[in-house]
């Protein structure tokens, strides 16, 4: 195996194995070096150690805990400029709405699950089916709009 100085953030020692063969400048100990670090990448994969996803998982992820409260350890990335795709908003349907304290709790198509938060009776009764669009507010807040009616502040529960 190649020697290196250290692991890069964000590659596992597995992943840094395999980049390092390709600084070797024999042939057979090259591809030698290749074998042994892609059946170690594999092992590591099979084993749950490592975990390898596209960039349309990543979108799907963000988009499925959009409005969580989560903690900041870097799962899709390290928040880099390339990192930088965030999602803005999701849109989905309604699949049912109950009155709750401050208005409505209404379950989306995804499973998401949001709660009125400000008290504000903007709209009657939303029915399953209906459109909603739920995007970033300020400070951290979320505004969920029920087809062309005013938004209203909502968190996300489940």
């Amino acid at each position: 195996m190649v020697a290196n100085a250290e692991t890069p953030p964000g590659r596992t020692p597995a992943f840094q194995h395999l980049i390092d063969c390709r600084a070797l400048k024999d042939d057979a100990a090259r591809l030698a070096c290749f074998d042994r670090a892609a059946a170690s990448l594999d092992d590591a994969v099979a084993k749950k150690e490592v975990v390898i996803v596209d960039k349309q998982q990543v979108r799907e992820a963000k988009r499925g805990l959009f409005g969580l409260s989560l903690p900041s350890f870097h799962l899709f990335g390290r928040g880099d400029e390339q990192d930088a795709e965030e999602v803005a908003q999701i849109e989905g349907k309604i699949v049912s709405a109950t009155p709750d304290v401050d208005g409505w709790r209404i379950k989306l198509d995804d499973g998401s699950v949001w709660t009125q938060t400000d008290g504000k009776p903007t709209f009657k009764n939303p029915k399953p089916g209906v459109s909603v669009v739920v995007r970033r507010g300020a400070l951290g807040s979320y505004i969920l709009r029920v087809d062309n009616a005013p938004g209203v502040k909502v968190r996300r529960v489940l």
